[in-house]
């Protein structure tokens, strides 16, 4: 066989195989439908507004990718992009480092609440970046993060945006870059809730907390994961 053919089949064979992943089963919504997007500084709300554009584009769940053009993204992914997008180029690629980055800010909260009702989240801001540990099976401190959206208008809830394949929005499950519902983990889950933070660079000051304090059926428990 000639030279100028054999090489791209030897190409072929060597690359790895690409990365499947299941359909995307996500939800969206407009800015609109927080309570808080209009109290916010204007970084904030276009933080919010270009993380729920990226939940329109069906991107699925797809560990190891932090790009929409591979058609999916995991979470640390998926933060990291809308960071970049953001101007904050120095964002660090997985949930460990980019909770060290933050907390080295000095920004971090910890948190070692079940509920939400907690006084512990009287600081939670949208913006914020939520973080777990123990949601897949890595030796990592921590294995999770997500950005915290606000309360949603019409149930009262308090919203989530980012990149899982487990995770609920509404009681339903969703797969890839969507809104979710923010919940901790039950008491039983290997899961936990670390904590949560202001991502650095982003804005100066203090913020409002209108976090709705009504939301008896969002109690902290109801999530496994």
């Amino acid at each position: 066989m000639p030279c100028n053919l054999l090489l791209p089949l030897l190409v072929i064979f060597l690359l790895p195989p690409a990365l499947s992943a299941a359909p995307a089963i996500v939800t969206s919504m407009a800015p609109g439908e927080i309570i808080e997007y209009e109290s916010q500084p204007a970084a904030i709300q276009k933080l919010i507004r270009e993380s729920l554009a990226l939940t329109k584009k069906k991107l699925t769940y797809l560990y190891g990718s932090n790009s929409p053009k591979r058609g999916g993204m995991d979470c640390s992914g998926t933060v990291q992009y809308i960071l970049k997008s953001q101007n904050l180029r120095e964002t660090p690629r997985q949930a460990d480092q980019i909770y060290r980055w933050i907390e080295q800010s000095g920004e971090m909260r910890g948190v070692d609440a079940d509920s939400l009702d907690s006084a512990q989240f009287n600081d939670l801001r949208p913006g914020d970046l939520l973080f777990w540990s123990g949601t897949y099976g890595i030796d990592r401190a921590i294995t999770h993060v997500m950005i915290y959206l606000g309360t949603h208008k019409a149930s009262g809830k308090p919203l989530m945006v980012g990149a899982s394949d487990g995770r609920s929005y509404n009681g339903d499950r969703r797969r890839g870059v969507s809104v979710f519902d923010f919940r901790l983990p039950q008491k039983k889950s290997k899961a936990k809730f670390i904590g949560y933070g202001s991502i650095p660079g982003l804005v100066s000051g203090q913020r409002e907390n209108r976090r709705s304090q009504n939301d008896e059926t969002n109690d902290g428990t109801s999530l496994v994961f």
